[in-house]
Parts: structure tokens; C-alpha cells; sequence
């Protein structure tokens, strides 16, 4: 039987609790899951640096040998194709995500008709945290553990 490979693109800026949840449950439907920090062309400037996120990252799924962290700078739909992913899983938190979502799906089936997106409703406990957020805190010198599944320097 053929592996199950999911993709799970972002920016990851940060990699939150919400972000864990989602991959955590993706696990019950694929067998193993590429977490993928792309460069995206909209966002100027990261806020935390995508060595240290791959490592955070990479730190929180030590334990599942079926978890990747890799970093990406080129179309999602080619890298889920070099990396024999069929799957983008996504979390959607409320319906801007879905419109949002929608159209970048569609993109990708077009780009590769292999490409199924599989969308997860975020859990209601995170459905409010959102890395936009979170980095306005941290900026702020605010307390942000909460949010992650690790630590990090204030």
C-alpha cells in the first residue's frame, strides 16, 4: 500500500499550540506528515528566524519519527511533488481561513492534480491563537508559553 505523505505548509512564524494540534491529528490520517516552512512572498520580514523555528519545531516532534521539518522556497504545490506529498493537510480556525484556503487549494490541484488539501477545524481551545498575535506579544516582552508546545528566550 502506498504511503500517505501530507504536506503542512507555512510560515510557521511562530509554530503555535494551534499548529501542534493539527499535526498531532493529522498523524490518525496520514502516515507520515513534512511540517514545511515556506518563504512567503507577502511577508516582508520574518519575526523569528527560520533556523531557530525548524529547530523548536523539530524539537517538539522528536518523539514521532513520521514528522519532517524542512524549509522551502519555492511553489508548495513542486515541493509536496519532490517530496512525494499528495496530501496538504491545513487547520481552518473560522471562515476567513476557508476563503482564504479555498483559493490557494484550488491553485495547488491546479498546479498538481495529484494534490488533495485536507482541511482540520481547528480545536476550539485554539482556535483564537494566531502567530500575528503572538509575535505582538513576544515583542512587547510579554509572557507567549502559553501558545507554544516549546520554549523560548523572552
Amino acid at each position: 500500500m502506498k504511503k500517505r505523505i501530507a504536506l503542512f505548509p507555512g510560515s510557521f512564524d511562530p509554530f503555535t499550540k494551534g499548529h501542534e494540534d493539527i499535526v498531532l491529528r493529522g498523524l490518525q490520517l496520514f502516515d507520515e506528515i513534512v511540517i514545511a516552512i515556506g518563504y512567503n512572498s507577502q511577508k516582508s520580514q520574518r519575526y523569528f528566524e527560520i533556523n531557530l523555528m525548524m529547530g523548536k519545531i523539530r524539537e517538539t516532534f522528536k518523539n514521532y519519527p513520521n514528522i519532517r521539518v524542512e524549509h522551502f522556497s519555492l511553489l508548495t504545490a513542486e515541493f509536496a511533488r519532490q517530496n512525494g506529498a499528495e496530501f496538504l493537510l491545513r487547520g481552518l480556525r473560522n471562515t476567513t481561513d476557508f476563503e482564504y484556503e479555498n483559493s490557494i487549494a484550488q491553485v495547488n490541484r491546479n498546479l498538481y492534480q495529484e494534490l488533495e488539501s485536507v482541511f482540520l477545524i481547528t480545536s476550539p481551545q485554539f482556535a483564537w491563537i494566531s502567530s500575528s498575535i503572538i509575535r505582538e506579544v513576544h515583542r512587547y516582552k510579554g509572557d507567549v508559553s502559553e501558545f507554544l508546545p516549546y520554549t523560548l528566550d523572552q
